[in-house]
């Protein structure tokens, strides 16, 4: 974090605190919410086109992120700490943008198998 000494950063974030940078192979989990609101297409049965959400991914999530430096090569990440709690929001309102409104319902980021966010817009819930 800028706001911080090297100290303050050091404590704070441990090994991950490194002046380089390091990196995560993050996996995100989206659930499309079928909310009774939301009318599922007669025609073709979805609420949502998976073909079109592939697309809002590809858009929202593979394209600004994967094989990035987010600290350098994303310019969400030069004001704000590239956390896996904040790359969940970053990825969320992404995809908030390009989804049918009502249709996110939770974006679940792994940093690791045992290091999970889960955000629901502006509840944030840790496993």
């Amino acid at each position: 974090s800028k706001s911080l000494s090297d100290e303050e950063n050091l404590k704070l974030f441990g090994k991950c605190n490194n002046p380089n940078g390091h990196g995560h192979n993050y996996k995100a989990r989206l659930l499309i919410s079928l909310l009774f609101s939301l009318q599922i297409d007669p025609v073709s049965g979805m609420v949502i086109n998976l073909t079109d959400l592939k697309e809002y991914m590809q858009e929202a999530i593979v394209e600004p992120l994967d094989h990035k430096n987010l600290d350098k090569d994303v310019p969400y990440f030069a004001e704000v700490v590239s956390t896996t709690e904040n790359v969940a929001v970053f990825i969320w309102e992404n995809l908030k943008k390009l989804l049918p409104m009502g249709t996110l319902y939770k974006v679940k980021v792994y940093e690791t198998d045992q290091n999970i966010v889960v955000y629901k817009g502006e509840e944030t819930i840790s496993e």
